[in-house]
């Protein structure tokens, strides 16, 4: 696990099925409202569509099915929340639905603990650690894993070969 001073930093937090979820500031560009997005056939459960963002087509994960969980029931809430990736030095936009966007809170290094070694069902890799913030947990996702372009596509391709 990185050092507690890495860790240390703004973290937007949001929901997923109740439970509070927080990302690196610094990864998300903006929070925009859910509107429609067009589906792409073939495609695995956890890419729900693309969105035209600025002329970009921007595709959108389901964050609750990529992290193994249901598909997201759209709410008047719901919201996607736009990330820059970058793989191989190449970046790319990438939209993140979720149930609703809570605060930007700071938390710092020496609040995270390592993620638990036992089940939850979610994957382990995904989880950066987990943070106690004013008396509730927060699971603070590492986004390189999570959001992983490259297990993404992968996913999608087998998807597609499936069919």
């Amino acid at each position: 696990m990185a050092g507690h001073s890495e860790l240390t930093g703004q973290y937007l937090t949001f929901l997923l099925s109740g439970e509070t979820y927080a990302v690196d500031g610094r990864a998300v560009q903006e929070i925009i409202q859910y509107s429609s997005m067009t589906a792409v056939p073939l495609m695995p459960d956890f890419v729900r569509g693309v969105i035209n963002l600025r002329g970009a087509v921007v595709p959108v994960i389901d964050l609750q099915a990529r992290l193994g969980g249901q598909i997201t029931e759209f709410g008047n809430k719901t919201c996607i929340v736009i990330f820059d990736v970058s793989h191989d030095g190449e970046h790319t936009e990438l939209g993140l639905m979720v149930d609703a966007v809570s605060e930007v809170i700071a938390i710092t290094g020496s609040e995270i603990e390592p993620p638990p070694q036992f089940g939850g069902g979610l994957r382990r890799d995904f989880i950066r650690g987990m943070a106690k913030v004013g008396g509730r947990f927060v699971i603070i996702l590492e986004t390189d894993k999570a959001l992983d372009i490259e297990e993404m596509a992968d996913l999608v391709e087998r998807a597609q070969n499936a069919s």
